[in-house]
């Protein structure tokens, strides 16, 4: 399918460099559009088709992939509104918009597919939920899914989950790097190396990470494993429980969810 991509920031470039690198689309397929154009500078000599309107991209594409922010995605598709044609797969990576507002916002109901990436695609290690919506189709909806698997994990859900995802995989990122930035604070407050204190710690993550994934075990059981009766680590786990680290992530993850339904409330209205 030939694919543009409209928005060629962080995240549009990470997706655009993702594609050339897998070849799940040739260079000469693909169209890419940005207001800034130092940012498509980058991309001259790469084969991909650079356009100087959303629009020109929009009715060169049979899928479009809209990195927009949620503020600004009623302007972006009034940009491309008179070269998207029906037909056209739109792809969306904002938070909180989903069918109902793409349908009113078009005056129709499109081929849909709602994406919720996250940053550590940069780095192609992202995950990434996707959900199929409007009328894409089956085939469409497996190419959206094999662009962003060029670049991490992908797992599909349902459209009416999409909000609840983001606290798992969208932001989460910013909560580990919160979490981690406490690890590293304590070691420097007793004079350890910042640079391999930091390196040990995301061993320990990837390590962690892999421990649920890969050993069999649940989280329960994981943690036990690690706690030893009486031990240094049940001192530390009773400090979290005393200030209810569960449910502040919880309450944190609510928080998010929260504001994807406020989001879809006021760029629906």
């Amino acid at each position: 399918m030939k694919t543009g991509i409209i928005g060629i920031g962080n995240m549009g470039s990470a997706i655009l460099k993702s594609m050339l690198s897998s070849g799940v689309c040739d260079a000469k397929n693909i169209n890419i559009f940005d207001i800034n154009e130092q940012s498509l500078e980058p991309f001259k000599n790469t084969g991909v088709v650079i356009h100087t309107s959303g629009s020109d991209a929009a009715r060169a594409s049979d899928c479009l992939i809209l990195v927009t922010k949620p503020q600004n995605m009623r302007e972006t598709l009034s940009g491309i509104k008179n070269g998207l044609r029906k037909e056209t797969v739109i792809v969306s990576i904002a938070a909180g918009l989903g069918e109902d507002f793409f349908t009113k916002a078009l005056g129709r109901k499109p081929k849909l597919a709602l994406v919720m990436p996250n940053t550590p695609l940069l780095l192609g290690e992202g995950a990434t939920a996707l959900s199929k919506a409007g009328r894409i189709n089956d085939t469409e909806f497996e190419y959206v899914r094999k662009i962003f698997a060029s670049s991490g994990k992908t797992i599909v859900f349902d459209k009416a989950q999409m909000n609840s995802i983001i606290a798992l995989n969208g932001s989460s990122p910013a909560f580990i790097y919160l979490f981690a930035k406490g690890f590293i604070q304590y070691a420097k407050d007793v004079g350890l190396d910042e640079k391999s204190s930091l390196e040990l710690f995301c061993a320990s993550l990837t390590g962690a990470a892999c421990m649920m994934t890969d050993s069999g075990h649940n989280i329960d059981e994981l943690i036990k494993i690690v706690s030893s009766p009486g031990g240094t680590t049940v001192a530390g786990l009773k400090t979290f429980g005393d200030a209810d680290f569960t449910d502040i992530v919880v309450k944190a993850c609510n928080s998010v969810n929260r504001r994807a339904q406020e989001l879809a409330q006021e760029y629906s209205d």
